[in-house]
């Protein structure tokens, strides 16, 4: 059978690029199709796969602005040419699920999220009058994208905060399978000697930040709380809020922009606790830290809540059994530095009480297997091709079973 998989863009290697990865692993002779594909910015095996893009591309400059041109994201969409295939997986968080197919093709679209941009995020993108200036646009680009929402064969969202999303916008039900996440030793680069030195010649324990930096993650608060405190911060990313968090950073936050895939995990490693005060979709970033060993301090809501075995801060160190991966900000904190130190200095008071060994087998999860697992299931649920992901020698243990065959049930509903 043929595979198309449709994604948003191809403009960096970030988690959504990853799950595409995987799903290159399940469906090794798919094709890919995008709105914007910048050769290099991903994976030589991404590149090799893309055989359609929109109109989009042609620009000059696109990979700079194609942020700027939703309006047209309608119109780029329907430009996708797919045609002659058996079936049709988009990766979507923005116009992936909305383009156009031939009559009975099975589309599944595996949802990070339904686009923030014109829905219940739009203020932390429009900010200001602009939200006002926006309405015209936002109003038919909802309309758009419910109509593309109708035309899905079958959601399935990467956690029950997107499913319920979803259901909000969409009216639809999704099934939930969390994206795979990668272990460190599924990371094969190596720490060049310059890496080294920095990480050696840094003498006080410090907390860590990563990934994006974009308004909802929310790093302007990790970065208050952390100058409140006077502890040592590392941020590493880069995205359209660096300037302005460098700007509002004390002395002891560093900014490391983008690293190596070794620096990064080694900042894993390394760090006392990730910081996490935004709320996620799904949080890959979380996960990995976990997988290294380290907890994550992370406000309870989207998912951190799903993913994150946390106790609640104040809660009475003497009764904590070694079971938690994490610190839970209060969902009612989001945004608030204040609430944030008071979480930094509570899990600093219980920090000994974290076992690493427990710690990462609360990312174990999330590993390739699970992933593969639960999908092949889900597939044969709603009898579309399986793929080809390879599943560890001896199955799943028995929980990770349970719950692909929970999701299973679910998909036959």
């Amino acid at each position: 059978m043929r595979v198309a998989i449709i994604h948003d863009w191809l403009t960096g290697m970030r988690g959504g690029e990853r799950c595409l990865e995987a799903f290159l692993d399940l469906y090794p002779s798919a094709e890919i199709f995008t709105l914007v594909h910048v050769p290099g910015s991903t994976s030589a095996r991404i590149d090799s796969r893309v055989r359609g893009v929109s109109f989009l591309n042609k620009i000059p400059g696109i990979a700079k602005i194609y942020r700027g041109l939703l309006p047209l994201f309608p119109l780029a969409a329907m430009s996708l040419k797919i045609e002659g295939y058996d079936l049709v997986i988009s990766l979507s968080h923005a116009a992936a699920k909305n383009v156009r197919l031939p009559e009975g093709v099975p589309h599944i679209c595996y949802c990070f999220t339904p686009m923030r941009y014109i829905w219940d995020q739009a203020p932390a993108y429009f900010k200001g009058p602009l939200l006002y200036l926006a309405q015209p646009i936002l109003w038919p680009l909802r309309l758009w994208d419910k109509r593309g929402a109708k035309r899905v064969t079958e959601f399935v969202a990467i956690s029950s905060f997107i499913a319920a999303r979803i259901r909000k916008f969409y009216g639809r039900r999704a099934v939930v399978i969390p994206p795979p996440v990668r272990s460190a030793n599924e990371v094969d680069q190596e720490l060049t000697r310059d890496e080294l030195a920095l990480l050696n010649n840094q003498e006080e324990p410090f907390f860590l930040c990563a990934g994006a930096l974009v308004p909802y993650k929310r790093v302007d608060v990790a970065i208050e709380a952390c100058d409140k405190l006077n502890v040592p911060l590392w941020v590493v990313g880069k995205g359209p809020e660096l300037d302005k968090l460098k700007a509002s950073a004390g002395s002891k936050t560093r900014f490391f922009g983008h690293v190596s895939e070794a620096f990064l995990w080694e900042c894993y490693r390394r760090c006392r606790a990730l910081l996490f005060p935004g709320i996620e979709d799904f949080g890959i970033v979380p996960v990995e830290c976990l997988a290294s060993g380290r907890p994550v301090i992370a406000v309870q809501a989207g998912g951190a809540a799903e993913t994150v075995d946390g106790v609640a801060v104040g809660a009475d160190a003497s009764s904590l059994p070694k079971m938690k991966s994490g610190v839970f900000v209060p969902k009612s904190g989001v945004g608030s530095a204040p609430e944030f130190a008071k979480a930094i200095r509570y899990f600093s008071r219980i920090e000994g009480l974290f076992d690493p060994q427990v710690v990462r087998e609360n990312a174990q999860r999330f590993e390739y297997p699970v992933f593969f697992q639960t999908w092949r299931r889900f597939a044969e649920q709603v009898k579309i091709p399986a793929g080809n992901g390879v599943v560890a020698p001896g199955g799943l243990s028995g929980a990770d079973q349970q719950s692909a065959d929970e999701i299973a049930a679910v998909a036959g509903q």
